[in-house]
Formats: structure tokens, sequence, C-alpha cells
């Protein structure tokens, strides 16, 4: 099983190519929020965004040499569940987005940041079980600080944790396979 992990690992590249989209996404998502335009269009851009998430993991994941579809590996489709298991705390993001709108993107991010917890263990990486707990309780804090202004520090933070969890794989692949160039 470990085997197969480390496989996993080394030819998805740790799903960086994932992660750095999502980091052009929650950046994009940013610029949206700094915006003065109704909280519900903010929201409604938020969501037509994540649109781009796919076809730009795709790219990028091209770009960076890593397999995102991990075929012939008994654990490849696993990957494709975790992702899509995000999607059914989708109707938590919709509720705040008719009751509580100011308050769509703390869920989002929650959601966005918790959904990394199980690739701690698809990757055998522990960045992914540190940084899920860590965005979510801090994106949490930061909203119950907010109170809801200033809302772009929401996306910008999740964008800043991306860039850390980034890093924290990269090295991570780096030290698991030194000698491969990334």
């Amino acid at each position: 099983m470990n085997e197969t992990r480390k496989e996993l690992s080394k030819r998805g590249k740790n799903g960086i190519g994932f992660l750095l989209s999502a980091f052009v996404i929650w950046s994009i998502i940013t610029i949206i929020f700094l915006q003065r335009i109704e909280i519900s269009h903010k929201n409604i851009y938020m969501l037509y965004v994540t649109g781009l998430m796919f076809p730009l993991s795709v790219g990028i994941s091209n770009l960076v040499k890593a397999d995102w579809k991990l075929k012939n590996n008994p654990l490849g489709n696993l990957g494709l569940f975790l992702n899509l298991a995000q999607i059914i705390y989708f109707p938590i993001l919709f509720w705040g987005m008719i009751n509580h709108p100011n308050d769509a993107i703390v869920f989002f991010s929650i959601i966005t940041g918790a959904h990394f917890f199980p690739y701690g263990w698809f990757y055998n990486v522990k960045a992914y079980y540190v940084m899920a707990p860590m965005i979510s309780v801090v994106i949490m804090f930061l909203a119950l600080f907010l109170n809801g202004n200033y809302l772009w520090v929401i996306p910008l933070t999740m964008a800043l944790f991306l860039i850390i969890l980034i890093v924290w794989i990269h090295l991570d692949y780096k030290n698991k396979f030194s000698n491969n160039k990334i």
C-alpha cells in the first residue's frame, strides 16, 4: 500500500497542479471581493470562477509534468473521489449565499481548506494533514474578527495558505525524490 501511495506522490507530484490552479482561482476571487459590487454578485462570480478549476488544473499539471489521471494505479480514482467529495458540501455554501451572503466566502474557504485533509493519506504528505485544519480554524477566527467587513481578506488568506501548502508539498516532493527534477 505504501509503495502505491509513493507512486501516487511521485507521478502526481503531490497534487501540485491542482493547488497551483486553486491559487490562481483564489487570487481571482480576491480580486472579485475587492470590487465595489453587491455581495450577491460577488458570490455568483465566485462560483463562476470555480468552473475554471478542472481545465486549469489539467493545463497546469501538464506544464509541471504531473500526472493528474494516475491511470494504472489501484488508488488513482480515489483522488477524483476525494476531490468530488467537496461538492457534497456545496448545499452549505448555497444556503450561506441565500441566507447569509456575507458568510458564503467563509463557508467556501472552510470547505476548500477542510477537503485537503484526506490528501495527507493519499499522497502520504504531512502538509495536507496540518494545513487542512489550520486553514479551517484560521478562516473561522478571521471571519469572526472581520464580522462581515473587508471580506476580500478571506480569499486573500486562502491564497496565502495555498502558497504555503504548495511550497511545503514541493519540498516534500524534492525530499522524497531528490534525484528527480521537478
